[in-house]
């Protein structure tokens, strides 16, 4: 049954995704910009996902970041939407919005219009929000916008996956420690 309907040919990372989440009893949510919910449908591919997937917030808008997720408007006025800021207050807002154990974030310029020689297209933070505390990845990602996205969704998800490896939890540094 390789093929999830959103992530093509991850259905795999996505059972690793979930048994990893699952045996650690931990809950997820996310908060999408410039994925626009492709990351919260691809974790509902995964049959059985609501064990530990609790939902999203698709905030396009930046009003809907400042009021929904609590990012702050000094953030978006001095870094903009697309920074390493925003991501993470997306995260945290999202993890105390759905009170979850976890949160994923992603804010980015997909393309084709949009960018700047400052933030070109393909320039996507990823976040994650745990117990242990919150990181951002900046992704430089290619190809078409569906290409961006897709990309951001899959890069986001094995960073996951990696932060629930086990023993991965008893580090200093872990995000999501046990």
């Amino acid at each position: 049954m390789d093929g999830a309907g959103v992530l093509p040919g991850s259905f795999r990372l996505l059972e690793e995704v979930g048994r990893r989440m699952r045996r650690r009893k931990l809950t997820l949510g996310v908060a999408e910009s410039c994925s626009g919910g492709l990351l919260g449908g691809a974790l509902t591919d995964l049959p059985g996902s609501s064990d530990f997937f609790h939902g999203g917030v698709v905030a396009y808008a930046n009003r809907v970041k400042v009021a929904v997720l609590g990012v702050r408007p000094q953030t978006l006025e001095e870094h903009g939407a697309v920074s390493p800021e925003c991501a993470a207050e997306m995260a945290l807002g999202a993890r105390r919005l759905l009170q979850v154990d976890v949160a994923l974030a992603l804010t980015g310029v997909a393309g084709p219009g949009g960018g700047t020689p400052e933030k070109p297209v393909g320039l996507v933070y990823a976040a994650l929000a745990g117990p242990g505390g919150r990181g951002v990845r900046e992704l430089r990602l290619g190809g078409s916008r569906l290409g961006i996205r897709l990309s951001a969704v899959q890069e986001t998800l094995e960073w996951l996956c990696r932060e629930l490896e086990p023993g991965q939890e008893d580090s200093p540094h872990a995000l999501i420690p046990s």
